[in-house]
């Protein structure tokens, strides 16, 4: 590099050391400090990292860009080509020995699964993304463990996915790394396990925070975009550090955009409390907006799954034909995207077809949502369920059998630990005290 650049040893070493010492490097004769390193490094034009990897900067920059450009396809466009472009990059950042780089590529796969239903593949991403970053202050791993998570919750696994998500929450509080982006990402993630498990009060505990704590950004797909293309300009004229410094902007608003999913989570959990309420129309508000933004984001699986919260309260108004239509969508998907789901789709049509006199058709599904939940632990709709089926069968005249399903229900419902997992997760250190720009400013501890 010295002799590319017409250097001489002395004009390279001045005036912080001697050429002496330069020969002595160049000859491999003596291991240059961090301090020598990082003043060569100013002194060649490149990066610390170039003299003490031999990777040219560039290089991880254009891949840090690159997982940026997937991150983007991902947050605005089909998981399908996100998890392409996430896999290609994931080879470069092997070869490149790039950890952090193999982390954000695991999960920019794992959340691709997530939403193509793939959760065998999706714990398989996550996992590896939280090994790659066994090293990393909690913060950095809330991603991984919230993904796998969710991903043991779409697989019925539901008591374990509260305990993943609630000792991340704990650990946070008692680290003191109550850091807000963590705190909105698990608080989000919590509510689903704690609604299936009839944790209600929890679960809107859980959304109240993650909603006070969310980040507010005005249209930032656009923002994110320019900061993109910003880094493009800076990278072809060699500014690597200018361009990672755009690129961090970018990455920080596409982490903000996947937040979209999270806090659709928590105007579905408002919903669904208003619902509980009776307030159907506010309800119904609520319900939608979720769907819409889960739509948006292209997540299929949750926006089916949102759909059988508003089909309930669709039935409730008295519109059966709009909330029949809604129910379809989740039970293409079948069983294996989220037993609690299927299994309500089918209780809701069990219960419609009740209403319309249909005894035979309603314990079908009736049977149908008990054979899914059964296997799922959410014990609060199996007792709900073997009601529902018990009065079915007792107006049908069949008592032993109804006896037996209001057994199976108690028996649910008696279960130590089934509602909880212990003590609710510790409140955080921390409050949102003022929005500056798109970033919360944390406040003192209460």
């Amino acid at each position: 590099m010295r002799s590319e650049l017409g250097l001489t040893q002395r004009q390279l070493a001045e005036p912080s050391y001697t050429s002496a010492y330069i020969s002595t490097l160049e000859s491999g004769k003596v291991r240059p400090s961090e301090t020598a390193l990082r003043f060569l490094a100013a002194r060649l034009g490149t990066s610390y990292e170039e003299l003490t990897t031999g990777r040219p900067a560039h290089l991880a920059t254009e891949l840090r860009l690159a997982l940026t450009d997937a991150q983007q396809t991902l947050a605005t466009g089909a998981a399908d080509e996100a998890a392409v472009r996430y896999r290609r990059l994931l080879s470069e950042a092997e070869q490149l020995g790039l950890v952090r780089e193999q982390a954000e590529a695991r999960l920019g796969l794992g959340d691709c699964a997530l939403e193509s239903g793939e959760l065998p593949d999706a714990i398989g991403h996550f996992e590896a993304a939280e090994r790659l970053l066994a090293d990393e202050p909690l913060p950095r791993r809330a991603r991984p463990i919230r993904g796998r998570a969710i991903a043991h919750l779409l697989a019925g696994e539901l008591r374990y996915a509260c305990y993943l998500l609630e000792s991340t929450i704990d650990e946070l509080g008692a680290s003191g790394l109550s850091d807000p982006e963590a705190l909105v990402l698990l608080n989000a993630a919590i509510i689903g396990p704690y609604l299936d498990m009839g944790a209600h009060a929890r679960a809107a505990r859980a959304a109240e925070l993650a909603l006070a704590l969310a980040p507010q950004v005005s249209d930032p797909a656009l923002v994110a975009g320019m900061h993109r293309q910003v880094a493009r300009t800076f990278l072809a004229g060699g500014r690597v550090a200018e361009a990672d410094a755009s690129l961090a902007k970018a990455q920080e608003i596409y982490g903000q955009l996947r937040l979209r999913t999270d806090l659709a989570h928590c105007h579905w959990m408002r919903g669904y409390v208003q619902a509980q309420n009776g307030e159907l129309a506010s309800a119904e508000r609520e319900l939608r907006m979720a769907r819409d933004m889960l739509s948006a984001r292209r997540a299929g699986l949750y926006t089916a799954q949102v759909e059988v919260e508003l089909a309930d309260v669709l039935r409730q108004l008295g519109r059966y034909e709009e909330a029949a239509g809604l129910l379809s969508a989740l039970l293409e998907l079948g069983d294996s995207h989220g037993a609690v789901h299927a299994g309500g789709a089918h209780r809701l049509l069990g219960l419609m077809a009740e209403e319309r006199g249909e005894a035979e058709s309603a314990e079908e599904h009736y049977v149908q949502a008990l054979a899914l939940l059964e296997r799922s632990g959410a014990t609060g709709d199996l007792a709900d369920l073997c009601r529902l089926l018990g009065d079915l069968l007792r107006r049908t005249g069949r008592v032993e059998a109804a006896m037996d399903a209001y057994r199976t229900g108690l028996g649910h419902r008696a279960a130590p630990g089934t509602t909880t997992l212990g003590p609710a997760p510790a409140a955080p250190a921390l409050r949102p005290a003022r929005v500056s720009g798109s970033r919360w400013v944390a406040g003192p501890a209460e």
